[in-house]
Parts: C-alpha cells; structure tokens; sequence
C-alpha cells in the first residue's frame, strides 16, 4: 500500500519535472529568438558597410570632377570666385544681437519654461 507521503511525493517530482521541461523549452525558444537577432544585426551591419563604401566611391573627388565636367552645360555649373564668399562682418547679425521679442499681456510667470497654468 502507499502512503499518502509517497502519493504526495510523487507527484511533486512529476510536477518539478514539467516545471523544469517547460523552463528548457523556453529557454531553448529564447536562444533561438536571440540567434537569429544576431544573425539580423550581422546582416545590417554589413549592409552598413556596403553602404559606406558604396557612399565612398561615389564621392571620390575625380568622379565628382568627371560629372561637373560632363554635366557643366546642363546645370550652369561655374567655379566660385573668391569675392563670392562672404566676410564675417557681412553676415547678419548674431542671435545674442536681437532684442527678445515678448508678446503684450504676457507675465514673467508665463515665460518660465515648463510652466503650466491651470
């Protein structure tokens, strides 16, 4: 006859058993998930590279030389001359230079930044 103990015991290794069986299937589920995010990071970060490198022999200077050159006519393309670049005193003035522009009826407590008003 069996006790009630050994009933008792039984089942609470059958029990941890499942538990543990659905732990290293999920666990298994998660390794999956995070290879094939590895496997997706890899993939971009070549496309990456390919990219860069593409971008790079697209802009080498003498291939961008060839193309002014060949399409000079069509886009009214001319070298810049010295006098049309601008001197530091030509510029408008800087931001610090402008008077703060503060619409009428308006209070400092309204200006404060992240300010609400109920």
């Amino acid at each position: 006859m069996l006790r009630t103990l050994d009933v008792v015991l039984v089942v609470a290794m059958v029990a941890a058993a499942t538990i543990t069986y659905q732990i290293k299937h999920a666990a298994e589920e998660k390794l999956a998930e995070v290879r094939e995010l590895q496997a997706e990071i890899k993939l971009q970060e070549e496309t990456i590279d390919l990219l860069e490198a593409d971008w790079s022999l697209l802009n080498q200077p003498s291939r961008l030389q060839q193309l002014s050159t060949a399409f000079e006519a069509e886009l009214g393309l001319k070298p810049i001359a010295p006098e049309q670049m601008a001197e530091p005193d030509e510029l408008p003035g800087r931001a610090s230079d402008f008077e703060p522009q503060i619409a009428e009826g308006v209070t400092d407590a309204e200006l404060t930044t992240g300010s609400v008003q109920p």
